[in-house]
């Protein structure tokens, strides 16, 4: 469990939307255990109920089994919290090209559904997922917040569209926002299975089983890692942030550091190789590149910094450490 220490988050109500799911679930948990009081709200399309079965019989957790899709399940779940983290959405660049209308509906109706309940109950804050591909096709490196280019993708406009939401019910309505463009999040809980599935988790299950890892592309394609608890830090600042300055915006969520896949297989077999000396032998397969990949990702943390008081405590290689520890205690 992340080593952040907030105060004041006891008996704060929290809706944690996507809350079954990577990020989502381990939100609740460091949340439960801060003495907040949650929400939990998904429909268990891509969360696991797994992920928070620890956390069911919690007297301050409640679960809501619903889809942000639908009005009514957003108005049950967010009935009388003080502030939303709405991690639920439709992931990865390539479902949304095969099927970008769901992708459209999930995560642009679902989230004007919850950010329209969200208001009418009158929250305190509504914090969002956001995310790196709303950069889209620009080259500057690092990214900053205020310099975005043309998206790549549908499922980059539907992030995209989210801001713009955002902004418009803050001018609008006067609720209070904040989007976390979050940067290849990865750590416990994440799912390395399926179509669609991280790299970092799908590359540690496939060394763990003997099997050549499969890089779209040459491997020189670089990320800007990011460990999971990093991101809990930044949804909890976010929440009691009490500088007027640092709400209704967008922040990265990152490290800082940029890694080309290529680097990150090579760690990945170092760290494993502890476990399993027959790993660091095992060969990498290139194939073909991904549409509707960007090139390179780095982010500029300064304004979470200056504004937030984000000061991450993970970096790729302990991130790493850790999270290949999980898995192989939970894979094998």
């Amino acid at each position: 469990m992340t080593n952040i220490i907030v105060d004041g988050l006891k008996d704060v109500k929290v809706l944690v939307t996507g809350g079954a799911g990577f990020i989502g679930s381990n939100l609740c948990e460091y949340l439960l255990d801060h003495g907040a009081i949650v929400h939990c709200l998904d429909n268990f399309a891509t969360g696991h109920k797994k992920n928070i079965s620890s956390l069911l019989d919690h007297p301050n957790f409640t679960l809501f089994i619903g889809d942000i899709r639908n009005f009514e399940d957003c108005k049950r779940a967010v009935t009388s919290v003080d502030y939303v983290l709405h991690q639920a959405a439709l992931g990865s660049v390539p479902r949304s090209i095969k099927d970008p209308k769901t992708t459209n509906d999930v995560n642009i109706g679902g989230f004007l559904n919850m950010i329209t309940a969200a208001r009418d109950e009158k929250v305190k804050r509504f914090i969002y997922a956001a995310s790196s591909s709303t950069y889209g096709d620009s080259e500057s490196l690092p990214k900053q917040e205020d310099i975005i280019g043309a998206p790549l993708s549908p499922y980059a406009i539907t992030k995209y569209v989210n801001e713009l939401y955002a902004d418009i019910f803050h001018k609008t309505y006067g609720i209070d926002t904040i989007g976390l463009r979050y940067f290849n999040v990865f750590g416990r809980k994440q799912d390395p299975n399926g179509a669609y599935a991280a790299v970092i988790p799908k590359f540690i299950k496939q060394l763990i089983d003997h099997q050549s890892p499969v890089v779209n592309g040459d491997g020189s394609f670089s990320r800007d890692f990011t460990y999971l608890d990093n991101v809990i830090e930044m949804n909890v600042k976010s929440m009691l942030a009490s500088n007027e300055e640092a709400l209704n915006t967008v922040y990265n969520v990152a490290y800082g550091e940029q890694t080309t896949l290529n680097q990150l297989i090579d760690i990945l077999k170092d760290l494993l190789s502890h476990y399993d000396d027959e790993i660091k032998n095992i060969q990498t397969i290139h194939g073909p590149e991904r549409v509707g990949d960007i090139p390179h990702s780095l982010a500029s943390i300064e304004k979470a910094k200056t504004l937030l008081g984000y000061s991450p405590n993970f970096d790729l290689k302990n991130g790493l450490e850790a999270s290949v520890a999980w898995y192989w205690k939970n894979l094998k």
